[in-house]
């Protein structure tokens, strides 16, 4: 009896605990990505694009016409100033030479003739013997060879010169590009040129800037003196094509006169040394430079800003993780961050990403956003003040 009661009691106290439902429970809050508010000293950096060019190009011209005999260079290889390049064949060049060196020497033989015959002259013309018309004869022959002996004097030097430039050297020291012209080929001034080098130790970065940042730029710094300290003051980078940073620092170099009428910017050049010729003309890169610093800015996201028909709100979670709206007026953008100016606090923990899920007095789950490492970068022109 009393096993049969224990059994129906057991029976009833399992259906029961199988009757009963789990409790409901709500879903877990979003997850949003927070950042908080701090002043800070925020570097201004800018970024542009830029295009690498020889310090000095110079095209390499054949200045007599005659064969080319020799190519004494390896092409695409460095070269000292005074290095030679090619060879044009100099025979007739120095046969030129010998015939005007044997004229000067006929002519200076016939100015001592009528030199002396001069001097004789007056002696005859002093003692009546030789009428003026007769004196006048031997003073204008012997004017005419020593003109004679001045010109051939000329075309010897002409000549020399010539001769000389039938060995074509480097005008600078740097690297010489490709031959245009093999041996044999007949050149000459109009033939175009026979190869091209370039100085690229330094290498100049050619950067633009658009019309109006160049604009707030001298407003910023309207003294020319200070202007130009400022300018020689800053220190470049050169972001390569693959993403690696040049490990020379650049240097400001000049300022183009003008601005280009077509695309509203102006150029200036900056060099950076290049020991190694790592860096080639033509090649693309950015330059990146802190054009100043911004001291105690509040900067955010400027994911994080919500613009509304010209009026501005972020989401702010407090420290019991509930989201407010909040209007704020916005200052300068400095790359990919926007500095607040009113409706923000020291300490404050604004949403970056999660926006949409982030709404009027609802609860989140906060987490630190981590700023990309270039979000203080202004790409190209985005940034107007340069």
């Amino acid at each position: 009896m009393r096993a049969t009661f224990a059994a129906l009691l057991i029976f009833l106290v399992f259906s029961t605990a199988c009757s009963r439902k789990p409790a409901q429970t709500g879903p877990p809050p979003p997850e949003v990505l927070v950042t908080t508010v701090q002043p800070r000293d925020v570097p201004r950096v800018l970024e542009r694009v830029a295009t690498l060019d020889g310090f000095i190009n110079a095209n390499i011209n054949a200045q007599v016409q005659g064969y080319i005999v020799s190519r004494d260079y390896q092409e695409g290889s460095p070269v000292k100033m005074g290095d030679l390049l090619f060879q044009i064949d100099s025979r007739p060049f120095e046969a030129a030479l010998a015939q005007a060196k044997g004229t000067l020497a006929k002519d200076q033989a016939n100015q001592i003739k009528a030199e002396a015959d001069k001097k004789r002259a007056i002696d005859l013309f002093n003692k009546k013997v030789i009428s003026d018309q007769e004196r006048d004869t031997f003073f204008a022959t012997a004017d005419s060879t020593t003109a004679n002996v001045e010109a051939d004097e000329a075309a010897v030097k002409q000549t020399e010169i010539n001769l000389g430039y039938t060995r074509i050297t480097a005008p600078i020291d740097g690297v010489v590009g490709f031959a245009n012209n093999q041996v044999g080929d007949l050149v000459g001034p109009s033939t175009g040129p026979l190869t091209t080098m370039s100085q690229i130790d330094p290498i100049k970065a050619i950067v633009t800037a658009g019309e109006g940042p160049w604009t707030d730029f001298v407003s910023r710094h309207p003294d020319a003196t200070e202007r130009n300290a400022y300018i020689k003051s800053l220190d470049f980078e050169l972001i390569l094509s693959n993403g690696e940073v040049y490990p020379k620092k650049g240097k400001f170099y000049a300022l183009d006169r003008n601005l280009d009428i077509k695309t509203g910017s102006i150029r200036y050049y900056v060099t950076f040394p290049n020991p190694g010729y790592i860096l080639r003309p033509g090649q693309f890169g950015n330059v990146r430079f802190v054009a100043d610093m911004k001291k105690g800015a509040m900067v955010i996201p400027q994911e994080a800003v919500n613009e509304l028909q010209g009026s501005y709100q972020v989401a702010v979670v407090d420290e019991n993780n509930k989201v407010s709206i909040r209007p704020v007026k916005m200052g300068e953008r400095i790359g990919a961050m926007w500095e607040v100016t009113e409706g923000l606090k020291p300490g404050d923990k604004v949403v970056v990403q999660g926006l949409q899920k982030a709404r009027e007095g609802s609860t989140v789950t906060a987490k630190d956003w981590t700023p990309p490492a270039d979000a203080l970068v202004s790409k190209a022109d985005q940034q107007k003040k340069p």
